[in-house]
């Protein structure tokens, strides 16, 4: 019987992490071993990967931002600081989803649901607001010549087309809000474009400070 099982990523994972990465995004450019290294030192809770039968197989990456901030177009650059997570935000409310990839040789196992519900979890337990993630496209070079992204998306939504990213985040009971373009210009097989979807929180208390934000003021207060 296998066992899945999400956890914090550690320092000794990001070599296989690298490797992984290579397999399902060889046409992205990589992430950088000191890229990964910052992400965990800047907000590690966010960090989280996949172990079937103890080996690593997926992670999901994300930092917290005020997403008033960066409601309007951006790039996947411009919202994670190239990479290095220094624009996430203790202050905010919103998890943002910057990275979230999976072995694809097991494909089916259900490995991508673990990791947005740990993500889910993790949303839950700092009392955000909400998840905001702009996902891939890959479906659409398929079909680019026939139809522009905002149709080949609204396909999706109507169930005349499926999209192996975009499919998957409306099972996951994300919503769909529109097209982010020139997300990852690298990204030939989504034309440079992503969905922008968001998954509300449902058990959000406005009332309370979130997770992080009661973490800085109990910091401010300590004697030093």
């Amino acid at each position: 019987m296998s066992s899945l099982r999400i956890r914090p990523t550690q320092p000794q994972d990001i070599d296989v992490l690298l490797r992984l990465q290579a397999q399902v995004y060889p046409t992205i450019p990589p992430w950088r071993r000191d890229q990964l290294a910052h992400q965990l030192e800047v907000f590690p809770q966010g960090q989280l990967v996949a172990e079937l039968n103890g080996r690593l197989v997926g992670c999901a990456s994300s930092l917290v931002i005020l997403w008033d901030e960066w409601a309007d177009e951006h790039t996947w650059n411009e919202i994670t600081s190239s990479g290095t997570f220094d624009t996430h935000n203790p202050q905010g409310f919103t998890l943002y989803g910057a990275e979230v990839l999976v072995d694809p040789r097991l494909r089916g196992q259900r490995i991508g649901h673990a990791l947005y519900e740990g993500r889910r979890k993790l949303c839950k337990a700092l009392n955000l607001r909400r998840i905001i993630a702009c996902g891939r496209l890959p479906g659409y070079h398929r079909v680019a010549h026939e139809m522009p992204i905002e149709l080949y998306a609204k396909k999706v939504l109507w169930g005349d087309l499926i999209d192996p990213v975009l499919s998957f985040q409306l099972k996951e009971g994300f919503r769909y809000c529109g097209v982010v373009h020139g997300y990852i210009p690298e990204d030939i097989e989504s034309g440079g474009h992503a969905a922008l979807i968001a998954w509300i929180n449902p058990d959000h208390e406005p009332s309370r400070p979130t997770g992080l934000q009661a973490a800085a003021l109990a910091e401010s207060r300590s004697p030093a």
